[in-house]
């Protein structure tokens, strides 16, 4: 059995039912995808080419991501790093948006068609248990709703309340999620890549740092889609209830910023949403397996946002696959205690995702430190400033100059500057 039929749950239900297992996928929405936020971005998706050869076939992508935009940013200003390559272009593809509801309709009809049972509008509340602890099936919201199953593989977003009843996931807090707020704008398909410069069916995505979420630490994003904008913020929940802010405030806020008021411009509001997100990394994985239990996708914090590298619906997807090829060889061993079922783990380990996740488990507290949040966003712009500035027929400033200059003002310690610049080495470089 599998709770949850987002990308983690459905790659799950579609790996058992390949495997001939009999599996039943649980999702409480009236269909898969009907309570997710609309816009995402699918980095490195080359685990969904695995699943499905040729998905780019009958997948609903909307645009194929051959630019990408990161951003800081202060109050009136902007520096941007612009990369675009015609190398992305192509299937498998590097990147490409999808609308959520679609994409996990999608993929769900995938499991369907291979054998699972889907049973939508139908929650599930806890894990049952026998005397020795073992899960043995899942209690739902249905008459006569407790259903058996010899393995259940939770994959019921962030807040498990599956996983957490059995002890798998902690107790969670501020500093471990951040809440996004999104909106998708309707734009006309020939405005939209007129003004992004695009071809027809290529996208852009930007990523944005520093005073567009003002003093609360997160970022901010706009995603390209066939003719809608995905737009929105995720900030950190303690930083939020700190400041006291309420997120479509900051949403607000973002979409003023000089640089992002005229790539919104004329949008028309179709969808406004929020969801939590798991984004503290390595520091809030849940335990993978337990008796009988899998944890998979958000559900076991397997999103990894470092600010530079993006893997959510990927690593979702990578985690469902390993579950249900786990779930498939345990159950054929006969054998479904947690050691059994150890082959998720090492499965997750073998695929990168695991030590992906050690590898840069320092990015996600030093992304949302302060000074990388407000200082040196305000540092970068002001040295842009300085050297691009008209002088006047007074001599050029050069670069060394002004960026001393910018720290100067800015009252960092260049002790602590250099500090930082070894951190975030170790975090992001070596």
């Amino acid at each position: 059995m599998v709770a949850g039929a987002g990308p983690a749950g459905s790659a799950a239900a579609l790996v058992l039912a390949r495997a001939g297992r009999s599996v039943l996928l649980l999702e409480r929405g009236e269909f898969p995808g009907s309570k997710n936020v609309s816009g995402a971005a699918i980095y490195g998706p080359d685990v969904l080419a695995e699943l499905i050869p040729a998905f780019w076939e009958t997948a609903p992508i909307e645009r194929v991501l051959t630019r990408r935009v990161i951003c800081v940013t202060s109050e009136e200003s902007s520096l941007s790093l612009d990369f675009a390559t015609r190398r992305f272009a192509s299937p498998p593809y590097n990147a490409f948006s999808v609308l959520r509801p679609r994409f996990d309709r999608w993929l769900a009809d995938q499991a369907v068609a291979a054998g699972a049972t889907l049973l939508n509008e139908t929650v599930a509340d806890e894990l049952l248990r026998d005397a020795t602890g073992r899960v043995r099936g899942v209690r739902v919201r249905r008459p006569d709703g407790d259903i058996e199953a010899p393995v259940v593989i939770a994959a019921d977003g962030v807040n498990s309340f599956l996983a957490r009843g059995v002890g798998l996931q902690r107790e969670l807090g501020g500093h471990d999620l951040s809440v996004g707020v999104k909106e998708v704008l309707a734009v006309d398909r020939g405005v939209l890549e007129e003004r992004f410069h695009l071809e027809a069916g290529e996208g852009v995505t930007y990523e944005f740092l520093g005073s567009v979420t003002g003093d609360v630490a997160g970022g901010s994003f706009l995603y390209t889609n066939r003719e809608s904008l995905s737009l929105g913020v995720i900030v950190e929940i303690a930083s939020l209830a700190e400041h006291r802010v309420r997120p479509y405030e900051l949403l607000e806020r973002f979409k003023a910023h000089p640089t992002v008021a005229p790539l919104v411009r004329g949008g028309s509001l179709v969808e406004y949403s929020a969801h939590m997100v798991p984004e503290a990394g390595q520091a809030m994985l849940a335990t993978l397996a337990g008796d009988g239990v899998l944890v998979a996708g958000d559900a076991a914090g397997l999103c990894f946002a470092t600010g530079l590298y993006l893997e959510g619906i990927n690593y979702a997807i990578a985690s469902g696959r390993a579950a249900g090829e786990a779930a498939a060889e345990a159950l054929a061993a006969g054998d479904t205690s947690a050691a059994g079922l150890a082959g998720y783990e090492r499965r997750l380990e073998e695929r990168g995702v695991l030590p992906d996740f050690r590898r840069f488990r320092m990015a996600p507290r030093f992304i949302m430190g302060e000074r990388m949040q407000r200082l040196y966003p305000e540092i970068v712009t002001g040295v842009a400033e300085r050297v691009l500035r008209s002088q006047g027929g007074r001599p050029k400033q050069k670069l060394l100059p002004a960026v001393t200059d910018e720290v100067r003002r800015s009252g960092v310690p260049i002790r602590r500057l250099l500090r930082d610049l070894w951190e975030g080495g170790r975090a992001f470089g070596w």
